[in-house]
This record gives structure tokens, sequence and C-alpha cells, in this order.
């Protein structure tokens, strides 16, 4: 079934702007108006590069596990967790032997994330 041009599916990997951004870790993005949502796929044993950008981000962990680090704290977080990352504060995530899926939230979008490319923000 063809579903309409505003309806997207998690596990649909066609849609949206593709970005890798680091080994083992691999995003699409989907950009709106005022909100960017990014659904992010983490293999096990990786690590993100860390990272802030002005906009503001949340995080909600659809599957697996990791524990996230935002600015001096870390957090081992579950499927069903979320977090909220103020603009400008240095942060992170790594997976150790479960991989994980996230659903990140941007606002404004990124500029960075409107096109497919490869990177985070700035370090």
């Amino acid at each position: 079934t063809q579903l309409p041009s505003w309806v997207f599916n998690l596990n649909d990997e066609t849609k949206g702007i593709a970005r890798k951004l680091k080994e083992g870790i691999s995003s699409n993005v989907f950009v709106g108006d005022n909100v960017m949502v990014s659904i992010v796929r983490i293999e096990p044993h990786t690590a993100g590069t860390l990272h802030n950008h002005p906009e503001e981000q949340w995080g909600f962990l659809l599957e697996g596990e990791c524990t996230r680090v935002q600015g001096d704290e870390e957090f081992a977080a579950v499927a069903g967790d979320f977090w909220q990352t103020p603009g400008n504060v240095m942060h992170t995530i790594r997976t150790g032997e479960k991989g994980a899926v996230v659903l990140d939230i941007f606002s404004p979008p990124r500029e960075a994330y409107k096109t497919a490319g490869e990177g985070f923000g700035q370090q």
C-alpha cells in the first residue's frame, strides 16, 4: 500500500535525507518548517563524537540500550527513556553489547542536516 506523502514509517529507510554521522551510526532526516526529525541507528560497540549545536534536541531511545553523555554527566538509557539537550551543550552517545535506535527531534531544524552528507555538529 502506498503511504500518503505526509506519512512515514520508522523502518522505511528509503525516505528522508540519508546521513552517515560516523562509522556505525546512520540517520534518516525529515525536515519540517519548525522541527526536524532524525531516525538514528547505532551499531553495537559504537561511540558518537562529542559535539554541540545551537538547536535544542530531544532524543527518544526506541530500541536497544545506550549511554547518553551530556555535559559532565552520563546516563545508562534503556528503550523508553528520552532526554532533552539545550542548545550548545556538549553531548554524545555510545552503545555496548546492544545497538540502539534513537528518534532525535531538533528545533529549529539543523542547517547541516538539511542535505545528505556526513558528520555531526561542532566539535
